[in-house]
C-alpha cells in the first residue's frame, strides 16, 4: 500500500532522514519506535507532504487495485485525498470549537462534495468506537481530557475516510488506562480495514498489537523485523521495554 524508498529529508543543512526504505501493507499495523530527536515526527511528515523530502520515493495505493501513485510534491492536502491521513503529536484540536465542529473538520471535504448522509453514518461509528466523547459533542474541545481530546482527534481524521492512517505518539501525555484504550480502538480499525502506521514512544503499546515494527536512530533504521523478533531483541529489551512488566499484559495482533 505504502512505499518508501531511499527517503532523504533535511531542514537546511542538517539531514534528519538519511535513506530510509520501508512499507505499509494493506491491512498491516507498523510501528516505528526511536528517542527523542531520532526523526519520526519528521518521517510522518514528509510522507503526509509538510517536511522537505531531498530525495527519494513515496508511493500510495490510494484505490486498492494494486497500481500506486506518487506522493511527493503534490502537497499536503492531495496527501490527505488519497485516503492517507495523520494524527499530529500533540493532537492540534482547535480549543475554542466545539468537539463536534472539529469533528466537522474532517469531513470538510466530503459534506462539501453533498456527502453528509454517509459523513452522519460515519460520525455514528465513531461515536460508537469512541463513546467517551458522545456527550461532549457540544463542548469545546479544549475542555477535554488529554484522552478525549486524542479520541477527538482520531475521529477527526477517520471521518476523512483514510485507507491508511498515521499517528504521532497517540499516547503521549495520557494515562496507561486511557493509552490502552485509544490502543484497543486500533484494532478495531484494522478489522474495518483500515492501515495503520504508528510512531511510539510507549514500546509496550506500540509493539503490543504491530505485525512489523522499526526501530529508527539518528535518521536511519537500526532494526527492523517482524513483532515478536523485535521485541526479543536485547538491545529493544534494555531501551524500551525495561518497565513493560509494569503495564498490563501486552496483546497479541490481531
Amino acid at each position: 500500500m505504502l512505499h518508501v524508498e531511499d527517503l532523504h529529508v533535511a531542514y537546511g543543512v542538517a539531514r534528519v532522514i538519511k535513506g530510509i526504505t520501508f512499507a505499509v501493507g494493506a491491512g498491516e499495523i507498523v510501528t516505528i519506535l526511536g528517542s527523542n530527536g531520532a526523526g519520526k515526527t519528521t518521517l510522518l511528515r514528509a510522507i503526509s507532504g509538510l517536511a522537505p523530502i531531498t530525495q527519494g520515493r513515496i508511493r500510495f495505493d490510494s484505490t486498492g487495485s494494486g497500481e500506486s501513485e506518487s506522493l511527493v510534491g503534490i502537497g499536503a492536502h492531495n496527501v490527505m485525498t488519497r485516503g492517507l491521513c495523520l494524527v499530529p503529536e500533540g493532537r492540534q484540536l482547535f480549543p475554542d470549537q466545539t468537539v463536534m465542529e472539529n469533528l466537522e473538520l474532517g469531513a470538510y471535504r466530503r459534506l462539501r462534495a453533498g456527502d453528509s448522509k454517509a459523513v452522519a453514518e460515519d460520525l455514528a461509528r465513531m461515536l460508537a468506537l469512541f463513546p467517551r466523547i458522545r456527550d461532549r459533542l457540544d463542548q469545546k474541545a479544549g475542555l477535554l481530557s488529554g484522552g478525549e481530546q486524542q479520541m477527538v482527534a482520531i475521529a477527526r481524521a477517520l471521518l476523512g475516510r483514510p485507507r491508511l492512517l498515521m499517528l504521532d505518539e497517540p499516547s503521549l501525555g495520557l494515562a496507561p488506562v486511557l493509552a490502552r484504550q485509544i490502543f484497543d480502538s486500533f484494532s478495531k480499525l484494522r478489522q474495518e480495514g483500515i492501515s495503520l502506521l504508528l510512531v511510539e514512544q510507549r514500546a509496550w503499546l506500540g509493539l503490543g498489537l504491530c505485525d512489523r515494527a522499526y526501530v529508527l536512530e539518528s535518521g536511519r533504521f537500526a532494526l527492523e523485523g517482524p513483532r515478536d523478533e523485535i521485541m526479543r531483541n536485547p538491545d529493544v529489551i534494555d531501551a524500551y521495554l525495561g518497565q513493560a512488566a509494569d503495564c498490563g499484559p501486552r496483546e497479541a495482533p490481531a
